[in-house]
């Protein structure tokens, strides 16, 4: 992956020089801390599930929580990162999230599901601050010409975490054996009691590590002498910039559609998966079985992403967007006109050529903005609602013309990609203001 030799200098005369090979190494750390608890959700859920016997739709407010702090907070975000900075906005970033990992253990205490939700959004919160800084720092640590690269290779690791969390959830969180109702009913009532008490203390260990963990990278990223990049945000611009400033750029207009539609696309196959897979026509196997190849999902995107870090060097990312999102329909459209695992393998092909999607959409979105940069960060940070607003979506498709007939939303969701890759990425398209 290009990235150029020339160190970066900090703001301060007295600082050293840093090397932005290293600074890019700090800041992907982060992207794989935020993969790995994002995806903790997935072990939460029927964890939490069985502690508060709660129906699928209260268990499915986690996610809910969880993509409702996206939306909220992404402006707030924005707004901390355009004054403090991109290391500082890290800094609270991370701090935030450990205050939120850090909740878990008074939440189990209590034993309440509301204090659950509320630490939640908390640690959500904190993710929301990484995602509105980290993402334009790590496009703008260098070239233009190789941004998408960059922010490929640091969504790679991100991609290592999500990769990892189920493994390591299952077995700290989950290691003992999910009871279902009936066990549960059929109790003593001390027992069902202790029960209740020793599940829910399940989760204190392991985010008390996390919250440790996240106050001492705080720590590091701050004590490191990370460039501060002052050009790309609203510290070097004593002009006051409004939302609408932001708003004329319509390769960002766009863009912003671009990541609420396949964040949902990706989100909403994911959640469907593994009951696709138990369709007697489709795959015809167990649950169990179908969550390895929602693994396989993950892991080929995981590794669609380091291979396209050094692929985006020398394609250009309009045309490789757009071609990856074709992909995927001619994907979309063989699971849903076959049966047996032609339908199983199609689907699962589709997490190697959603790989790039995000970061290049990203990366293109911010293109030539300068200082107007955070605001933008924050407008396509606040676009992953469509994780939650999509999937709901096509759960409603589902239920009036079938499961496999209902990705025909998704295959939606790519078509606009293409077009966004081919024409709306480009500074300037509609009204001829590129900035």
């Amino acid at each position: 992956m290009a990235i150029p030799s020339t160190p970066l200098k900090t703001t301060a005369a007295s600082a050293p020089v840093v090397n932005p090979r290293a600074a890019l190494a700090v800041v992907t750390t982060i992207f794989f801390m935020w993969g790995f608890l994002t995806c903790l959700n997935d072990i939460l859920i029927p964890h939490l599930k069985s502690v508060f016997q709660l129906n699928f739709a209260q268990a499915m407010l986690v996610q809910f929580t969880f993509f409702g702090a996206y939306f909220l907070m992404s402006l707030p975000a924005g707004w901390l990162v355009a004054h403090v900075g991109y290391k500082k906005g890290i800094v609270i970033g991370l701090m935030v999230a450990g205050i939120g990992a850090l909740g878990f253990w008074p939440a189990a205490e209590l034993r309440i599901y509301g204090a659950f939700l509320t630490t939640l959004f908390v640690l959500a919160t904190g993710i929301t601050v990484l995602q509105v800084a980290a993402n334009p720092y790590v496009a703008l640590l260098g070239p233009e010409r190789t941004s998408s690269s960059r922010l490929t290779l640091a969504q790679a690791l991100n991609s290592l975490g999500t990769t990892l969390a189920p493994y390591f959830g299952g077995v700290l969180i989950l290691s003992s054996t999910v009871r279902s109702s009936e066990q549960i009913a059929a109790m003593p009532e001390l027992e069902r009691a202790a029960y209740f008490v020793s599940e829910a203390q399940a989760v204190q260990g392991p985010y008390l590590g996390l919250g440790i963990f996240l106050f001492v990278l705080a720590l590091f990223v701050f004590l490191f002498r990370l460039p501060a990049l002052i050009e790309t945000t609203e510290q070097s611009d004593t002009r006051a910039h409004r939302w609408a400033d932001v708003l004329r750029h319509p390769h960002l207009v766009f863009g912003v559609l671009g990541i609420f539609f396949y964040v949902g696309a990706e989100v909403t196959i994911g959640s469907l998966m593994v009951n696709y897979f138990s369709l007697p026509e489709i795959g015809g196997i167990t649950e169990a079985q179908a969550s390895r190849y929602l693994m396989a999902y993950w892991f080929l995107a995981m590794v669609g992403r380091f291979a396209g870090s050094a692929m985006m060097v020398i394609l250009s990312p309009r045309k490789s967007l757009a071609a990856f999102a074709a992909v995927n329909i001619a994907l979309l459209a063989t699971t849903m006109s076959s049966t047996g695992m032609l339908a199983v393998y199609s689907l699962i092909a589709i997490g190697l050529f959603n790989s790039i999607m995000f970061p290049t959409i990203f990366a293109l979105s911010i293109e030539r903005l300068g200082p107007l940069t955070s605001k933008a960060s924050s407008l396509l940070i606040m676009a992953i609602v469509g994780g939650a607003v999509v999937p709901f979506l096509q759960g409603l498709l589902a239920d009036r013309i079938g499961l496999q007939h209902s990705f025909i939303l998704p295959l939606l969701c790519y078509g606009y990609i293409i077009f966004y890759g081919l024409v709306g990425a480009r500074p300037g398209t509609a009204s001829g203001r590129g900035g």
